[in-house]
């Protein structure tokens, strides 16, 4: 098993609001080991990007880090000093948001942007050193080299999104963060965007975490997924695992959810229900009110994710005894 290179433990992340707290970011705990791909999942609203912002500290304010750690190599990020955590950003650490368009400056071009970039990390690289590397990487990306002299606006949704990779890569960071990556892009794009992470990961050793709601889409590249709700880690395991036998009631439901055009009905299968209000949460398990399967324990008491064989962690009483 390779070895563990971000360990994320307890973190919790609130949220002042008008009315009270939100406690976006409840007690997760996770490991991303080197050279795997990690999808992090669930509805809108559970906390999964959140999440992603916050291993570089860059959830939006007033939102803060309220306990936890998260540890690159045994260094706790959030411990590090400004100077620190910027030669971090990029270098070794590097984020893909979810819209390019607004990650892009309207007003420079796409050799600005990553002019920019390598000054961050490598203020001596010569310009003409800098723009060498950066043709080499759009070139890798499948974009032409005379790219770089075009304004964002000139580019599609596709080629943004590579752009956004390879400001990523430029540095070859050790992790890849990729937050809803393929939300604005069709289909055909979006199976070559998942064919480009693929072949990466493959080039340049690096480990993914890609977040987001589509779990059709998670599974064709993921090693193992982390499922999350109401702000809580409810299973972590392989894909294969997830997809073969789900434990958790929630991590089924999504799995029914998916359209499945071999099914025999042609009736679209949904979740009843609505996710919880965080600002006022419920005692117990923050599914419970959605659950078919449901215990009074489960409205009592809230589960902790636990051990369910080798490699597998899941957060219900299910199978534990009532």
């Amino acid at each position: 098993m390779a070895e563990p290179i971000l360990e994320v433990q307890e973190l919790s992340i609130d949220y002042p609001i008008a009315i009270g707290t939100v406690r976006a970011v409840r007690e997760v705990s996770f490991v991303l080991r080197k050279g795997e791909v990690l999808g992090l999942v669930g509805e809108s609203g559970c906390g999964k990007s959140t999440l992603g912002l916050s291993l570089l500290r860059l959830q939006k304010p007033p939102g803060r880090v309220v306990g936890g750690r998260i540890l690159y190599r045994g260094r706790d990020i959030l411990g590090m000093k400004n100077g620190e955590l910027r030669r971090l950003r990029g270098a070794n650490i590097a984020m893909v948001f979810q819209n390019p368009l607004t990650s892009l400056d309207p007003l420079d071009r796409i050799r600005d942007h990553f002019l920019e970039t390598l000054a961050v990390h490598e203020p001596e690289l010569p310009r003409e050193q800098a723009l060498a590397r950066s043709r080499e990487i759009l070139e890798r990306l499948g974009i032409e080299g005379k790219r770089l002299d075009e304004y964002p606006h000139q580019l599609s949704g596709g080629m943004r999104q590579r752009i956004m990779i390879g400001l990523g890569l430029i540095h070859e960071p050790e992790i890849l963060i990729a937050d809803e990556p393929t939300t604005s892009l069709d289909v055909i794009v979006e199976a070559g965007f998942i064919d480009l992470l693929a072949s990466l990961k493959a080039q340049y050793n690096i480990s993914i975490i890609l977040i987001s709601h589509n779990l059709a889409m998670v599974a064709e590249i993921a090693d193992r997924i982390a499922v999350m709700y109401g702000g809580r880690m409810v299973e972590i395991a392989s894909a294969e695992q997830i997809f073969s036998e789900p434990l958790h009631p929630y991590t089924r439901g999504l799995i029914d959810c998916v359209p499945n055009i071999d099914a025999e009905s042609e009736r679209l299968v949904s979740m009843p229900g609505s996710p919880p209000d965080l600002v006022s949460p419920a005692a117990g398990c923050p599914f419970a009110p959605r659950c078919a399967q449901v215990m009074e324990r489960c409205r009592a008491e809230a589960p902790r994710l636990t051990e369910r064989g080798e490699g597998r962690q899941v957060s219900c009483w299910l199978g534990e005894g009532s």
